[in-house]
């Protein structure tokens, strides 16, 4: 099987909708998906519903921003509640937290390019989870730059002069909130250091301790070297090892399926969802 756990639609970042990702992910062969949009359940519904007209497991997400120790860190959200009001309050604060910051970085860029919000909302999706990326799109728009890669290498970088951090929570918080509300919590790409600083050895077992579910292991933003120290990490721990592509349409070079999750770590998955209070069932293809 081919299980993919890690997919973005055009409710945040993605370039699809929900149904257009489900089409594709079935003609690639992809047995189970995992829609993970950013800091939102919105995609949910329809996925459900595109899911079973193409026969595809479907397991439902979301990626939660956070901020520990000054440091971006993605933590994965699966098969919780998405009504738990612990979780979801926080969720939409970060979504207008996304949106103000979206309005200062486009304050900084007008001083230079020739970019405004009307742009940026142009080039999203409908009720999508407003941010850099939609900046970028709106800056390929533009002809500013190539590709929205091109312009987190360049006019967006984190050390840039237009760069504004996101306040958001810290993993500690969305790990118990992710319980709380029957969840499995997975850290997203924890070695991605190509995308800013990585959290420590420390704030990793901190993460662990705390309840952490998960690592994503497979991911083509983790070094090979790093993958195979947290694989033994993660097995010394008892965690669930993820693969995933990370997937974003065409907004990413990322392949659907290009990393992929084992079936005896999906089962693993999906008992220790099962035996939290208020945890989503799977859905089957």
């Amino acid at each position: 099987m081919v299980i993919d756990l890690h997919a973005h639609t055009a409710f945040s970042d993605g370039t699809q909708s929900p149904s257009e990702l489900i089409s594709e992910a079935a003609m690639e062969g992809i047995d189970v998906l995992g829609i993970t949009d950013h800091d939102t359940t919105a995609g949910w519904a329809p996925a459900e519903e595109a899911a079973r007209v193409y026969g595809l497991g479907l397991v439902r997400g979301m990626e939660i921003s956070c901020r520990h120790e000054g440091i971006s860190v993605h933590i994965l959200s699966y098969l919780h509640d998405p009504y738990d009001t612990g979780l979801a309050d926080v969720v939409e604060e970060t979504r207008r937290s996304r949106l103000d910051r979206t309005h200062l970085i486009i304050e900084k860029l007008a001083e230079d390019y020739p970019i405004d919000m009307d742009a940026v909302l142009s080039v999203s999706g409908e009720d999508a989870t407003i941010g850099r990326p939609h900046i970028a799109d709106a800056l390929v728009a533009a002809g500013i730059v190539e590709t929205r890669s091109d312009a987190f290498a360049s006019i967006l970088s984190s050390r840039g002069k237009y760069h504004v951090t996101l306040p958001t929570i810290d993993p500690l918080t969305a790990i118990r909130l992710i319980r709380e509300a029957g969840g499995v919590s997975v850290f997203a790409h924890p070695r991605a250091a190509m995308r800013g600083l990585v959290v420590s050895d420390a704030a990793m077992r901190q993460f662990i301790e705390a309840g952490l579910d998960g690592l994503e292991v497979d991911h083509r933003d983790n070094p090979p070297a790093e993958r195979e120290a947290m694989r033994r990490l993660a097995q010394d721990r008892d965690l669930i090892i993820t693969g995933s592509s990370d997937y974003h349409g065409t907004g990413k070079p990322n392949r659907l399926g290009e990393h992929s999750t084992s079936q005896r770590m999906l089962d693993k998955f999906l008992d220790r969802a099962s035996t939290r209070p208020g945890g989503v069932d799977f859905i089957q293809g």
